[in-house]
C-alpha cells in the first residue's frame, strides 16, 4: 500500500462507544486535519463525511474496500449478545447490519485492523461489569492481529502516528498485548514530571493539590503510555497528573473493572486472578522475614553458638513491630 501514490483508504466505524476517540481525534493539532484527509483517503467516518443512510454505507462495498486495500479502524466495543443486535451500525439494500457483522466482514478484508481507544482494544467501559450486551475486544471477535491503541480517549497522537507508521513502514513492532511499542513501552509513572517526589517519598494528602498522587491512587508505575510527554491538544499541561488529578490506568487492559476504585491506594500490583495491594505484600513479607529471623535465632540458641538475652530480644520485639507498623501505613 505504501509503494502507490494513491493515499491509503480508512474506515472508521463507531460499535458500541461514546464516540470520545474520534472526537479527540478530530481536534489533532499536529498533523491537522487538513492534512489527515489530503493523506489518506477517509471512505468512511460518521462524523466528517456528508452522506449518511445507505449513501453512506455504500463505501462498506467499494471495490478497494472487497480488494482489502484499506486501513480498518474501530472504537468501541463489539456486542456479541442477542446476535450482536443492541448495535445496529447502518442499513444496505434496507438490511440492517449490527456492528459484529460489520467487524468481523471488513476486519477479514482490511489490510490492517486499529482498536481505537480502550474500549476496542480491550473491553474497556462498554465491556464493564455487568456487561449486559456481551460487549467484547476487537481482537476477540477476530480470527486476526489486531493493532490495539488503547486510552480513554485515545491521544489524536497515538492513533494518527500509528496510521502514518502503516502508510509509511507497515506494521510496528507490537507488545504482547499488540500495542505499538513505540508508544507504550514505559510506564507512567518512568516519566512523570513528579518522580523525583514519589523517589523522595514525599506526597500530597488530597486531590487538588500539587504533586505526587501515589497515595490518592495514581495507577502511574503500572499503566504503559507516554502521557507526560505526549499531552493532549499540544498543551504542556493537558494530562491528569499535571493538572493536579491521578492516572487511571486508561491504557491497561484491566481497565476500569480491575483499577477501581480510581481514586483510592490499592491496585498496586496485578496477578491475575487477584489484585495484590503492595501494602500487604510489604507487611507478609515483613512477618516472613520476621519469622525467618525468630528460627534463625531459635537455631542458634539451641544449638548454643550465642546465649539468650530474653530481655533484650523483648525489647526489640516492641521497638521493631510499631516501626514496621509506622512504615507501612
Amino acid at each position: 500500500m505504501s509503494g502507490t501514490s494513491a493515499p491509503p483508504g480508512v474506515i472508521w466505524l463507531g460499535t458500541n462507544t461514546c464516540d470520545g476517540n474520534i472526537i479527540s481525534t478530530l481536534n489533532t493539532y499536529e498533523p491537522s486535519l487538513q492534512k489527515l484527509v489530503q493523506d489518506f483517503d477517509i471512505y468512511y467516518a460518521a462524523f466528517i463525511m456528508a452522506a449518511e443512510g445507505e449513501k453512506a454505507t455504500e463505501a462498506w462495498r467499494l471495490p478497494q474496500v472487497q480488494r482489502g486495500d484499506f486501513i480498518l479502524v474501530v472504537e468501541g466495543s463489539v456486542p456479541t449478545a442477542y446476535q450482536g443486535k443492541t448495535a445496529i451500525v447502518g442499513q444496505v439494500q434496507g438490511q440492517k447490519v449490527t456492528a459484529l457483522e460489520l467487524v468481523q466482514e471488513l476486519g477479514a478484508l482490511a489490510r490492517w485492523v486499529v482498536a481505537a481507544g480502550a474500549c476496542a482494544s480491550f473491553g474497556g467501559p462498554y465491556s464493564a461489569h455487568p456487561n449486559p450486551t456481551g460487549g467484547k475486544a476487537v481482537s476477540k471477535v477476530l480470527d486476526r492481529p489486531v493493532i490495539n491503541v488503547p486510552g480513554c480517549p485515545v491521544n489524536p497522537r497515538w492513533i494518527l502516528e500509528t496510521l502514518y507508521y502503516l502508510k509509511e513502514k507497515g506494521t510496528p513492532d507490537l507488545d504482547p498485548l499488540g500495542r505499538p511499542r513505540f508508544l507504550f513501552r514505559d510506564t507512567v509513572h518512568s516519566r512523570c514530571q513528579y518522580l523525583p517526589l514519589f523517589e523522595a517519598g514525599v506526597f500530597v494528602r488530597e486531590l487538588g493539590q500539587q504533586g505526587c498522587t501515589y497515595l490518592l491512587g495514581c495507577k502511574g508505575p503500572s499503566t504503559r503510555a507516554d502521557c507526560p510527554v505526549r499531552f493532549w491538544n499540544d498543551e504542556k499541561s493537558a494530562w491528569n497528573v499535571s493538572v493536579n488529578s491521578i492516572c487511571i490506568g486508561c491504557t491497561s487492559p484491566e481497565f476500569p473493572d480491575q483499577v477501581a476504585p480510581f481514586f483510592k491506594h490499592e491496585t498496586d500490583l496485578y496477578i491475575k486472578p487477584r489484585r495484590i495491594n503492595l501494602d500487604t505484600l510489604a507487611l507478609g513479607t515483613a512477618l516472613f522475614t520476621l519469622a525467618g529471623i525468630g528460627a534463625h535465632l531459635t537455631g542458634k540458641l539451641l544449638t548454643g553458638r550465642i546465649k539468650p538475652n530474653v530481655k533484650a530480644l523483648g525489647k526489640g520485639a516492641k521497638t521493631l513491630l510499631p516501626t514496621l507498623k509506622k512504615k507501612l501505613r
